[in-house]
């Protein structure tokens, strides 16, 4: 008895010593192992109708379906990133020449002291618009520098992403089959587990996430007609700001319109103003109810709070994961609470 005690626990740590190795060996491609789940829950039902119109060939749907992926996420994004960071560029040099004196800071300047002179009560206010602007510019440049300058690590991410993509929608479900049956779990609670995390991931990519990504693109297309400049910066910074309890994209398009107004181009800011009630602030009443299915429905501040958390710890791919983890953790807690009330029962 104490003799299989001993191989036991020499098993175990055995065990727990190569998973440790495992994780390590695993650690420069977990980003993208990642990613590759998520997306492989996201477009599953895409790649079951490639399957179905394939006749059930597998390897060629999953290839189909893959490159689908490749074409409408990871294009975008990419081109998406250059012009950021080119319009980044652009913005901030201007900042820095010329002695950090732009027509954006010289308005919002102009605006806030009319504003307080129009106050009844004395208001002493004063904001370095330039300055915030700077620290904001040289931070989003340094991550975005930092990334670009890595392509040759960036380029293969991708490929261990596209890779790990096509095999997980050619044996994701004999991965499955494989974790279920070396859980200790019952199958009905692996599977519970399974449909909460798939729900999880669908509610905040196709719900949260998704409309403001859509905000965000309708907010650049927006400041594109109007005249205002960068647009596809001040684009991505609307979808960050969608996410914003009560003021979501008026964050960025208040400003802007105000800014239109001031410089004296009354009919853009009109038209910008139109765009924003319309185009922008309307689609999240009746898009978001169509993307967002029943299950896991997080409070727009805890989405914030988990974005920010997420970039700051998981860097660029923490407007992703943030969200994600935060979703799972209320899954998880879900089935604690179910498999409790269960024990409880046959207990009782």
């Amino acid at each position: 008895m104490n003799h299989q005690k001993s191989e036991l626990y020499f098993l175990l740590i055995l065990l727990a010593g190569i998973f440790i190795l495992t994780f390590f060996i695993f650690k420069p491609f977990l980003y993208p192992l990642i990613l590759a789940i998520i997306f492989a829950t996201v477009f599953g039902p895409a790649h079951k109708k490639i399957l179905i119109i394939t006749r059930e060939k597998r390897g060629l749907a999953s290839l189909l379906t893959t490159v689908f992926v490749f074409i409408v996420v990871i294009v975008p994004i990419t081109f998406l990133g250059i012009q950021v960071f080119q319009e980044t560029t652009q913005l901030y040099f201007s900042l820095t020449s010329e002695g950090g004196a732009t027509d954006l800071s010289r308005a919002v300047g102009d605006a806030i002291q009319n504003l307080t002179r129009l106050s009844p009560v004395p208001i002493e206010f004063s904001v370095d618009i330039n300055q915030y602007l700077k620290q904001g510019l040289s931070w989003l440049l340094q991550h975005l520098g930092s990334l670009f300058a890595n392509t040759a690590k960036a380029m293969v991410g991708i490929f261990i992403f596209l890779v790990a993509l096509y095999y997980l929608f050619k044996d994701g479900q004999k991965l499955k089959e494989a974790i279920v049956a070396l859980s200790p779990l019952q199958d009905i609670h692996d599977e519970t587990i399974f449909n909460k995390l798939a729900l999880a991931i669908n509610s905040v990519i196709k719900g949260n996430l998704a409309v403001a990504i859509i905000q965000g693109i309708l907010t650049a297309v927006g400041f594109a007609i109007f005249g205002v400049h960068s647009p596809m910066l001040w684009g991505s910074v609307a979808a960050i700001a969608a996410l914003i309890p009560g003021i979501g994209t008026a964050l960025v398009i208040f400003p802007a319109i105000l800014f239109l107004f001031i410089s004296g181009k009354t009919l853009f800011a009109v038209g910008l103003l139109f765009w924003g009630m319309t185009a922008v602030g309307l689609i999240d009443n009746f898009l978001g109810p169509r993307l967002v299915e029943r299950g896991i429905r997080l409070h727009p501040f805890l989405i914030l709070l988990s974005i920010l958390g997420g970039i700051s710890f998981f860097g660029p791919l923490g407007f992703l994961l943030g969200p994600l983890v935060l979703s799972l953790i209320f899954a998880l807690l879900d089935i604690y609470f179910a498999i409790s009330k269960e024990q409880k029962g046959k207990l009782n």
